[in-house]
């Protein structure tokens, strides 16, 4: 067999493998679902779907925060359940989501917290419930499987935004309003000043420009462990929108090549990361920065992209609709949604 030969049947291998690993992942997305808005007096239900919450106390606090918002509150059978370190077995974390989607009076489900275990439960999630009565769901972090596969499955626009144990301060609670109770397109812009008296984030672009797109992301590590299943959209003019915590600089760097390789970054109009809290290079010497990794990455891709934005694990955070349309501004560091997230 002659090398130019044997060169062409390994390409054409290994593009029939890869395509064998995204059939279900680059399927035609339903067509989009948006939830009603919420409104005071309306029941949200409060689940666990990820990581165990080990004080009744944490489920009170969160409940707390939804009556402050004028929401009466429903808990999941199965929110104070343990199976190691996930809230209870797979099914159970699973029969509460399902539960709450098949009651008529609950109109948002709220993800309790994040951690891990969103992933294990996918396959089990009834996707015809959940378009038969359409809910404003809610969190981030882990919850960022189950705000990717409800997209996907479902057409369901999602909430990146705060969990029950986030900080519920002013700055949270306006956007979330803004977005879930309002129907608002606001544009997401970094203010001057925050109300503690801290400094903003900056804006730090990578490649200016402007972009639309649907928005879609959120955790970083938990986005490029889905890669290869059928939880993730076809990212073709999508908006990529990222965040992490407690992750050393290479490992953000492995995990963007690993998104980089598997074409996903090849794929969309433009890019945005929030905030990666915590995130060190590490104790075995030399390292990168973030902003050369990103520069390596997204900056011969020359799409707009930037990041600083307030998206991630902190005190003020913006409420980012997963499956709309928005333009970015990646100089201006803005994201404006150009229609409203819920009806």
């Amino acid at each position: 067999m002659s090398l130019s030969r044997r060169r062409f049947l390994h390409h054409a291998g290994a593009v029939a493998a890869g395509a064998a690993l995204r059939p279900a992942a680059s399927k035609a997305l339903p067509a989009l679902l948006k939830p009603p808005r919420l409104k005071p007096g309306d029941t949200v239900g409060i689940v666990a779907p990820a990581g165990a919450v080990y004080e009744a106390e944490t489920v009170r606090e969160a409940a707390a925060h939804m009556e402050a918002l004028g929401l009466r509150v429903k808990l999941g059978a199965h929110v104070l359940d343990q199976h190691g370190y996930l809230a209870g077995t797979d099914e159970a974390r699973a029969a509460d989501l399902n539960a709450m989607f098949a009651d008529p009076d609950v109109r948002g489900i709220l993800g309790l917290r994040g951690g891990w275990g969103c992933a294990r439960i996918l396959p089990l999630i009834d996707y015809d419930r959940v378009r038969a009565d359409p809910k404003v769901v809610f969190g981030f972090s882990d919850i960022t499987a189950l705000l990717l596969a409800l997209y996907v499955h479902a057409g369901l626009v999602t909430l990146h935004g705060p969990t029950g144990v986030s900080t519920w301060n002013a700055f949270t609670v306006s956007h979330f309003r803004r977005v879930a109770f309002d129907a608002e397109a606001p544009t997401l812009r970094i203010p001057d000043r925050l109300e503690n008296g801290w400094p903003p984030p900056r804006v730090v672009p990578i490649n200016p420009g402007t972009a639309r797109g649907r928005l879609a992301g959120g955790n970083l590590s938990v986005l490029a462990a889905l890669v290869g299943t059928p939880y993730l959209p076809d990212w073709d003019g999508h908006i990529l929108f990222l965040e992490d915590i407690g992750e050393d600089i290479y490992r953000i760097d492995r995990m963007l090549t690993h998104l980089r390789l598997a074409g996903v970054l090849s794929a969309i109009s433009g890019f945005i990361f929030g905030q990666c809290s915590d995130c060190e290079p590490g104790t075995d010497g030399d390292s990168l920065t973030l902003g050369e990794v990103f520069a390596d990455h997204l900056g011969p891709l020359g799409i707009p992209a930037w990041y600083g934005s307030m998206i991630g694990h902190i005190r003020d955070k913006f409420t980012v609709p997963v499956g709309i349309e928005a333009e970015i501004d990646a100089t201006a560091g803005t994201i404006r949604l150009l229609e409203a997230a819920v009806q």
